[in-house]
């Protein structure tokens, strides 16, 4: 049987999804065959938009950007752990990663599953479960350097700030000290993923990873590969996140 290619990225449209405060996404005609002769868009976006990866540099200015990354962080044999089930904002233990961190080899990207896409274009979609620092840690432990999420983030996402950008920045500075429950540093799990040796990769807002679980209990393997926009010196970029089974 030939290998099937499944599309793990949302689509990038006007009035999007975005992480709170970022740039909102706009797509728009800038030439048309009715008066150039061509079809061009116009782009409006924030490297964090849609489905991407963030790099090093996305939370300190030391680390590797995405330019300084060896391609082959964004491709490899795909472990999925299956999170689905969680509650809103639940953190995710290393204990219920280590099936899945058991199976990772060098070279693995570790795909976590849980079931948000469901909530994709909803307020809900802001409240998605998260990586505790232990379960990242945990992750770095067993040797993996390129992690996926179907949600929004690994860390937890801060309610829909306000309108005003002083007031937005002011509760930005204040969540990156503390989760929206108090309990730990909201970027605990990126600096823990993408600080490690040599730097790590993180690809958040994945579409639903149910096909590629099914395709694992089956015996399939699977790559999937998180190939980004060539942007110099950035923290990151949209990619097209594709899994190959079979």
């Amino acid at each position: 049987m030939a290998p099937t290619l499944i599309d793990l990225t949302h689509p990038l449209t006007t009035g999007m999804p975005v992480y709170p405060g970022d740039p909102e996404v706009e797509l728009r005609p800038a030439l048309t065959t009715d008066t150039a002769g061509v079809n061009v868009l116009a782009l409006h976006l924030g490297s964090q938009a849609g489905t991407h990866v963030d790099a090093p540099y996305h939370v300190d200015v030391t680390w590797p950007t995405l330019d300084g990354l060896p391609l082959e962080l964004f491709t490899g044999p795909a472990v999925v752990a299956d999170l689905r089930g969680l509650a809103p904002r639940t953190a995710v233990t290393a204990d219920q990663l280590a099936p899945a961190l058991a199976e990772c080899t060098p070279g693995a990207v570790l795909l976590l599953a849980t079931g948000w896409p469901r909530h994709w274009g909803s307020e809900l979609y802001l409240a998605h479960p998260y990586l505790s620092r232990e379960a990242a840690e945990a992750i770095v432990a067993a040797g993996v350097r390129t992690v996926g999420v179907d949600a929004l983030s690994v860390d937890p996402t801060p309610e829909q700030g306000p309108a005003d950008p002083a007031v937005a920045a002011l509760l930005a500075e204040l969540a990156d000290e503390h989760d929206p429950a108090g309990q730990e540093p909201s970027l605990a799990a990126h600096r823990v993923l993408l600080g490690r040796d040599g730097g790590g990769v993180i690809a958040e807002n994945l579409t639903d990873l149910t096909p590629l679980l099914a395709a694992r209990e089956a015996g399939a393997p699977v790559e999937v590969s998180l190939f980004p926009l060539r942007l110099a010196a950035a923290d990151g970029a949209p990619v097209r996140a594709v899994a190959r089974v079979g």
